[in-house]
């Protein structure tokens, strides 16, 4: 079984920073993938960005150059570092994890930028 836990989230004023972590804990021989997902009210989940085991990076347009995705293999842990943020960002993020063929995912954490 694997767990993953989410921390990090909260209010930021708008141009803010926030960083998010991830730990995945269980029986876990190798994390392919992780990465973080996030869902606004009244849309679909999206993929903000992820990182594979050997470090090559994926992001949404919409974050380019302002989220910066890291992880630490040996701690089974993803980051992410969200600067400039934007009302926009606004939404419950998830953490993800593909381990073999299997999907597993976070309970979610809240991210809520306002002034």
């Amino acid at each position: 079984q694997v767990q993953l836990v989410e921390s990090g989230g909260g209010l930021v004023q708008p141009g803010g920073s926030l960083r998010l972590s991830c730990a995945a804990s269980g029986t876990i021989l190798s994390i392919n993938v992780m990465g973080w997902y996030r869902q606004a009210p009244g849309k679909q989940r999206e993929l903000v960005a992820d990182i594979t085991n050997f470090g090559s990076t994926n992001y949404a347009d919409s974050v380019k150059g302002r989220f910066t995705i890291s992880r630490d293999n040996a701690k089974n842990t993803v980051y992410m570092q969200m600067n400039t943020v934007k009302p926009e960002d606004t939404a419950v993020y998830y953490c993800a994890a593909r381990i073999g063929s299997s999907w597993y995912w976070g309970q979610g954490t809240q991210v809520t930028v306002s002034s």
